[in-house]
Order: C-alpha cells, then structure tokens, then sequence
C-alpha cells in the first residue's frame, strides 16, 4: 500500500511538473528544437532571447538530483541578451544569468549548483554603487565549447571561454579562459594538466 502510494504521489508530481514547464517555456517564449526533459520545476526570467537544441535535460530541486539539490535550475536572461544553448547538454541545478551573452556548446556537462555569469552584477566603483542609475555592471561574454564538462559547485565569470572537451573540477572559480583539452581546478582556477588525445577519447 505505502510503495503504491508512493508511485501515485510521483506520477502526480512528475505530471504537475511537465505542465508547469511546458506553460513556463510557452510563457517565457524559449525557442526550443524539441521540449527537454526536465527533472523538477525550472525558473526562467527571460527579457531577451533563449534557444535551446534536441535532446537537452535538466535537473532541478532535491529529487532530480541531490548534488546541488538546494537549488532548482535557474535560467535569467536580460534584456537583449542572448543565450543559446547546444544540442545533447545537461545542466544540473545550475543557475545561468545573462545580461548580454552565453553560449553554451554540444554535449557539455554542467553539474550540480554551478553558477555561470557574464555580468559583475553592479558597478566596481564604489561612489557608482551608492546611485542607481550609475549602478551599471561591466559584462562579457561567455563561451563553454563543446563536449566541456563543468564539475559540481563551480562559478564560471564573465568574459571566460571554456575550450573543447575541457574539465573544470568540481568547486572552482574561473576567472579566465580555458585552453581546449586541458583540466583546470581551484580558486582562482589553474591549469592541473593536458588531456591527452582529448578530441578521440571525448568525441
């Protein structure tokens, strides 16, 4: 009796969560190749534009994934801001914000709870941050190439480039761009070495 309630509660669950997302992307106009799949209940905030390719998923919430399992998948985009994001990628309650461009390739892998910015948020000059409409942010763009795999926890900042089939290990904060086919860790992330023959092994 407790395991067949227990199902009904999930089919319940999971029905509410599919609705809820099909009117969020309707709502929120993302362009979409074929509709993810998501696990639990995303948050958009779209002012600019999102696409998104096939056969992408999403984690969000404790039960879709417990890594970062504090947090739903977050998506907010800015006006005029572009976000794209690639064919066969899985993101895992991330939060993504864009305020001018994000580009996120094929078959990347985001884990859990990683951040990924293009914008400062507010001004670097503190008489600026004291007056709202000079409050403004510097932003950049940011670039994750394909096939990258960005470890659990980790805070991808404006202005950085992840290259081709590159690992960001679990925890990190980049600050600069990433070379294709290396493994960069730490605060502020460092090249940790070269994967070898990384497009045959990765591709």
């Amino acid at each position: 009796m407790v395991g067949l309630l227990k199902k009904l509660v999930i089919f319940l669950s999971n029905t509410k969560n599919f609705w809820y997302n099909r009117l969020i992307f309707k709502y929120k106009k993302v362009n979409c190749s074929d509709f993810p799949r998501i696990y639990g209940e995303i948050f958009i905030r779209n002012q600019g534009s999102i696409s998104i390719g096939k056969n992408v998923s999403f984690n969000s919430g404790p039960y879709a994934n417990p890594i970062g399992g504090d947090t739903r998948m977050t998506l907010i985009v800015g006006k005029s801001a572009i976000l794209n994001i690639g064919n066969g990628t899985g993101i895992s309650n991330s939060t993504v914000i864009c305020l001018e461009n994000i580009s996120i390739g094929n078959n990347v892998k985001i884990g859990g709870s990683v951040k990924i910015y293009d914008t400062d948020f507010h001004s670097l000059d503190p008489e600026n941050r004291k007056i709202k409409e000079k409050d403004i942010p510097k932003t950049k763009p940011v670039v994750i190439n394909d096939n990258s795999f960005i470890g659990a926890h980790s805070i991808i900042l404006k202005g950085v480039t992840i290259g081709e089939n590159s690992i960001i290990g679990a925890g990190s904060v980049v600050t600069k761009s990433v070379p294709s086919g290396e493994i960069w860790a730490g605060n502020p992330a460092k090249f940790i070495r070269s994967i070898p023959n990384s497009k045959d092994k990765l591709t």
